[in-house]
């Protein structure tokens, strides 16, 4: 019996699958020949009943743990196979999993699984970051936020404890294979050890010193940050125009090549600037002028203002003056002069302060000046700018004098002049105001422009002079260096990563230039809980103790037996003696958080982790991960702190190659946010849908974009996956009786369509490869989605049901489609297994029962033997005029003139090439076509003329023959059935 499918060919294979099955059972219940069809037959149901069934598998899989789990049954079965090593980028203990951990966490489960069945030891091991401000931040939300260090450590260690608990179990939960039981995370006391010994190496190689100079500073974080921790966001800020009253009005008309000012002397002369930071100017200190620009004196009724030439009419505008220009010069011959501070005259009750106003500020010269806007000068505070910073220590001002009233809090000091005690931010109309009651505020206006944020508060940083740590860059002297790098860290870097494999490509660029344009890192934080800077610095002169080297390793040494906490207990006195005690402190600097997970590579790979990666170190200078995956915003974090210390350690990057991935966005789009209630919980579709539909979603989806998800896009999701199934489910059903050990055909001897449906099989298998070795997973559940449906489900599958249920069980013609059917499932299933990998294991325990070790993860790609380009080509035509058929076929049966295409007789015209091709197959066109006669007619074009039968159906199966009744005890069915029940059984040779 078959089914007259031609008008279901492009119907979804899942319904056809199901469809033909039931239509099979309803045909054979019609007659009496039920008994003799081999109809399919399997266990393997049709509905996943995913959320219910999955836990169940997890459960299994993590049974025994270390001692018998599949992720070290895994291992067993690749010992001594090459290393595959992906190594995980830490997410932070602390929260509840969002989908783009599961996003994260999925990808990289897949490609460690397709690197598994490739034939690697493919190794997951879970990482966590545990230190760090997240987690300082939760345990202030939960205990406040005075807590003393002790108190801080312990209570974030017992909260990254539990967060990890947390976290694992819902990554176990997506499937996700790996070593549960023994992760690496950074807060484990040999990991914290593995980084003090990373920083002296640091050191050793002459990267790493102390100076003064402005940082990032976040003021709910309280620290420096990194450039690394820095988004840009839109900010409301007020600029304003600011006039510097000239100290010495002879030198600037000297300066103008006048012999005076105009005015009599009656007239007073101001340099301008532009600012958006009103808050520096209380710690103005410079003015910066550009040496080839050419400056304007313009006199005004307001008085002499000095402003870019290019600018004046812009300028004069904005300050409602009309003015005239005395004279020009170029910013050269402005070198050296002196204004005074705009509230240098003003009175206060603190006048007489610290940070007392009655000063000036000398004229730099300097190429970052612009005239792009403002007016060409601009004001220094150096505390607050590098750019400012620089200029003024280059110009001779020594550290001790910079200005920095500005508290870590982002209070001004309490002896500030009209402003102490005041937050920076509120403190602006009230500067405002001070100016203007001055008369050196020119003009102001609000502007909305982008300014660096935090990106863990979302709140507006400041840059602020402090002395931190930093690891330099480009030439210059390092503390204790003893083994001096070949090269600069960052030509190091940029050397590294035209060694390393992207993917996308357009990582590359990306990375290149932010390293090629960062300044040097600062990786001293002022926190409690994180790994120590373990310094000790002498209380007048700043310097480092002279054993710093070895108080390093005694320091490693401490905290790889107690932990972090065990430094914080050591004393001045237990380290250095009570001699040296007197005369040095204890450093309470911790090393920044992108230093703990940047530097995972060097204390997990040859650390904790070594007897995992006995063959991490692919040179002798150091380990090396086969990948490094993470969100494309890692090009500034996790990818960047490691290549800075791979390079700063082994003179390499960490990683052979950097695979990035977008973020999960909603339907639309949009940056998912509770506000805009447009989040997805993958919690909340694994409960609801399968953990399968999360890790279907992430495969179907190209990652180098953002990823968008929502109910609509689930449900295409579940579609998918169920067409993908049930086409799985056929394929079993139709080889439950078949033992590939006693039924095989030999290649040889396989019917030639049959041969054609093995070697499009293993053309595809080719494809899926190959961009498994890319990483890529989209491509393949579009090419496995539209094999399942169009040369399956339209084609192989449907030409093969007759065969399959109306031969005889045990003929030729049956064991030939069954053997390749048997070798589609079998490397189907290895092709679904990084992605599908529930539905994978359930049908490789029903498919392989008894016949393997029980896990589809232990098997390697199946050898579908060579693809035969000929044999492709041959068939490939022979689907296009059966399309064409298949059409005309359909356009009859709309006329009511035939049912189902069996019933039609086809007479197809056809060119040389195309009749010789047809005429090859013989009596078995028919099959192919699904019609009951098909004969070629010598034509000069293609044509197919569709006509009735007028021959009687055969109950059994359903074609119309001559011949029905021809045999007195059967005389409803055909003379072939008759022969495939009682004689030799009707003979196949192509289909």
């Amino acid at each position: 019996m078959t089914s007259s499918a031609p008008q279901d060919a492009n119907k979804p294979t899942a319904e056809k699958a199901d469809r033909s099955e039931k239509s099979a059972e309803r045909g054979a219940e019609q007659g009496a020949y039920r008994a003799t069809l081999n109809m399919p037959d399997t266990p393997f149901p049709m509905r996943g009943d995913l959320p219910k069934r999955e836990p169940a598998w997890v459960a299994d899989w993590n049974a025994g743990g270390r001692d018998g789990g599949l992720y070290m049954r895994l291992r067993a079965a690749r010992k001594g196979a090459p290393l595959f090593v992906l190594h995980d980028g830490p997410p932070y203990a602390n929260g509840k999993l969002h989908i783009g951990h599961a996003l994260n966490k999925v990808l990289k489960d897949m490609i460690v699984k397709s690197r598994q069945l490739a034939g690697f030891d493919a190794q997951y091991i879970p990482g966590w970051d545990c230190h760090g401000l997240p987690i300082e931040n939760a345990i202030e939300k939960l205990h406040g936020r005075n807590l003393g260090r002790d108190a801080m450590q312990a209570k974030s260690r017992a909260y990254a404890s539990e967060q990890i608990g947390q976290q694992r179990e819902d990554f176990k939960r997506l499937g996700v294979l790996g070593d549960w039981e023994m992760p690496y995370r950074t807060m484990d006391p040999a990991n914290e050890a593995g980084q003090i010994r990373a920083f002296k190496r640091v050191i050793e190689r002459g990267f790493v010193y102390r100076g003064l100079k402005p940082v990032y500073w976040c003021f709910d974080c309280g620290s420096s940050l990194a450039e690394f921790e820095i988004e840009y966001a839109d900010k409301k800020s007020d600029t304003l125009d600011v006039a510097f009253e000239a100290d010495d009005p002879a030198a600037l008309a000297r300066a103008f090549g006048l012999a005076a000012l105009p005015g009599d002397g009656n007239k007073k002369a101001f340099a301008v600037i532009w600012t958006t930071t009103a808050w520096t100017i209380p710690a103005n200190q410079a003015l910066n002028a550009h040496p080839e620009l050419d400056y304007a004196l313009v006199d005004t009724p307001r008085g002499l203002l000095l402003l870019a030439a290019s600018l004046v009419e812009a300028c004069l505008t904005r300050y409602g003056l009309a003015g005239t220009v005395v004279a020009t010069a170029q910013g050269e011959a402005l070198r050296g002069l002196v204004f005074r501070h705009p509230l240098h005259d003003t009175v206060s009750a603190e006048q007489g302060g610290k940070y007392s106003y009655h000063r000036t500020a000398p004229l730099y010269l300097a190429d970052y000046v612009t005239a792009a806007d403002g007016t060409g000068i601009v004001h220094s505070a150096p505390a607050y700018g590098v750019d400012d910073f620089n200029s003024c220590v280059a110009h001779g001002l020594a550290y001790d004098d910079i200005l920095n009233p500005v508290q870590g809090n982002g209070v001004y000091a309490e002896e500030l002049p009209f402003f102490g005690g005041e937050h920076i931010w509120k403190a602006v109309p009230r500067i405002l105001e001070v100016l203007g009651q001055s008369d050196r505020l020119m003009a102001t206006q609000p502007i909305t422009h982008s300014y660096p944020h935090c990106w863990r508060h979302k709140t507006p940083v400041i840059y602020r002079a402090a002395a931190q740590w930093f690891i330099r860059m480009d030439e210059g002297e390092g503390v204790f260096t003893q083994d001096k790098a070949p090269k600069t860290l960052r030509q190091l870097a940029l050397d590294a990563i035209d060694h390393t494999a992207f993917y996308p490509e357009n990582g590359r660029s990306r990375l290149r230039d932010m390293i090629a344009n960062r300044p040097d890192w600062c990786i001293s934080r002022q926190r409690s809980w994180g790994v120590p800077v373990p310094f000790f610095l002498h209380v007048d002169s700043g310097e480092l103790h002279p054993r710093t080297m070895a108080i390093l390793d005694q320091a490693a040494d401490i905290v790889e037996a107690g932990g972090i906490e065990a430094w914080s207990r050591v004393t001045t006195e237990d380290i250095l003696g009570a001699e040296d005690a007197a005369r040095y402190t204890k450093s309470t600097d911790i090393l920044e958080v992108w230093f703990d997970s940047g530097s995972t590579f060097q204390h997990v790979l040859r650390g904790s982790h070594a007897h995992a990666y006995p063959g991490a170190s692919h040179h002798d200078s150091g380990p090396e991960a086969d990948l490094y995956l993470e969100g494309h915003d890692q090009h500034r974090g996790w990818f960047h702190s490691s290549l800075l210390l791979g390079c700063a350690l082994h003179d390499r990057a960490p990683y052979r190659g950097l695979l990035t991935h977008g973020f999960a966005t909603d339907g639309q789009g949009r940056k998912m946010s509770k506000s805009l209630g447009n989040t997805v919980e993958p919690q909340s579709v694994t409960n609801k849908l399968g953990a399968e539909i999360v890790r279907l979603w992430v495969a179907s989806t190209d990652y180098s974009g953002d990823l968008n998800i929502d109910d609509k896009i689930l449900a295409r999701v579940v579609d998918a996956y169920r067409r993908i199934r049930n086409t799985l489910r056929f394929l079993m059903a139709n080889t439950s009786d078949f033992d590939p050990a006693r039924h095989s055909v030999p290649a040889a001897e396989l019917l030639e369509m049959d041969r054609y449906a093995l070697t499009r099989a293993s053309a595809l298998q080719a494809e899926i490869l190959g961009h498994f070795e890319r990483y890529e997973f989209h491509p393949v559940v579009a090419k496995l989605q539209v094999y399942c449906s169009e040369d399956l489900g339209a084609f192989y599958l449907d030409v093969l049901k007759d065969r399959l249920y109306t031969s005889a069980a045990d003929s030729h013609a049956r064991r030939s489609a069954q053997t390749v059917l048997w070798r589609i499932t079998d490397a189907m299933l290895r092709w679904m297994a990084p992605f599908l990998s529930f539905t994978a294991e359930e049908a490789w325990a029903i498919f392989a029962a008894g016949k393997t070790s029980g896990s589809i993860f232990t098997e390697t790609y199946a050898d579908l033997g060579p693809v035969d380009a000929a044999l492709l080509a041959k068939w490939g035509r022979i689907r296009e005029i059966r399309d064409i058929a298949n059409k005309e076929i359909e356009a009859v049966r709309t006329t009511g003139a035939v049912g189902a295409s069996l019933q039609a007789v086809l007479a197809i015209e056809a060119g040389p090439e195309d009749a010789a091709l047809l005429r090859s197959l013989r009596e078995d066109l028919r099959y192919v076509t699904i019609t009951s006669a098909a004969t070629v007619v010598d034509a000069e074009a293609l044509a197919v003329r569709v006509s009735p039968s007028s021959a009687v159906k055969c109950e059994r199966c359903w074609h119309y023959r001559d011949d029905v009744g021809a045999h007195a005890a059967h005389p409803t069915i055909c003379g072939r059935c008759v022969s495939n029940l009682e004689g030799p059984g009707d003979v196949r040779t192509f289909a």
